[in-house]
């Protein structure tokens, strides 16, 4: 996961749509969307009607964006997704989808993907009974994703629960709070994945 040191909300507004970079902020009335829905920059009440490119590289950024990575990186997904059997389309988004920081915040343990990619880093996550501080493993079917019992560990997880209550778990991860252990039961499909976005466009941009 790239890390994003630049004011988030700019990025949020920038796309024009909520990325949830910051938690359960983004919730509230102090969404920086909520409170000023203009592109960032002077020149941001001047929208005009955008060519084909622009827009296939609007939504390569918001995606790039949501899931927290740079831009070499995602090019390594989307080459990875065409050497994959079936839609390059549906294949990229899911290898997104697959990443072990996405995966902790799907588990509800993190506030956001940034705060999930830290807890990775700073190894509080298990992946299979044994620590990692990868936060772009890419998990497969039947891992399972573990947080430390050690009591940091325990009581982070426990926080983020506390803040992420009401998020529900995609039907393809199963966790238990009880024990802070979660299933990768089956591999992501596009249906799978929350963002709106255009994701064709994309491969036709790379692909050029």
């Amino acid at each position: 996961m790239g890390r994003l040191l630049g004011p988030k909300c700019r990025l949020c507004r920038r796309e024009g749509q909520k990325l949830f970079l910051k938690g359960t902020r983004c919730e509230t009335d102090k969404c920086g969307l909520a409170r000023r829905d203009s592109p960032p920059g002077m020149h941001g009440y001047r929208r005009g009607k955008m060519s084909s490119y622009g827009e296939a590289l609007r939504e390569k950024q918001k995606t790039k964006r949501y899931y927290g990575v740079l831009d070499r990186q995602f090019r390594r997904y989307f080459a990875e997704a065409s050497r994959s059997k079936g839609n390059t389309s549906d294949m990229l988004l899911s290898i997104l989808e697959r990443r072990l920081d996405n995966i902790v915040f799907r588990m509800g343990v993190a506030s956001s993907r940034a705060d999930a990619r830290q807890m990775v880093v700073h190894g509080h996550i298990k992946l299979n009974g044994r620590k990692t501080d990868i936060p772009s493993l890419l998990v497969k079917a039947g891992d399972e994703i573990a947080v430390s019992q050690k009591e940091k560990s325990v009581k982070r997880a426990r926080a983020g629960l506390e803040v992420s209550r009401g998020r529900p778990v995609p039907d393809w991860l199963q966790f238990d709070p009880a024990t802070l252990k979660g299933l990768v039961k089956n591999l992501p499909t596009r249906d799978d994945v929350s963002l709106p976005v255009n994701e064709r466009v994309i491969v036709e941009l790379l692909s050029r």
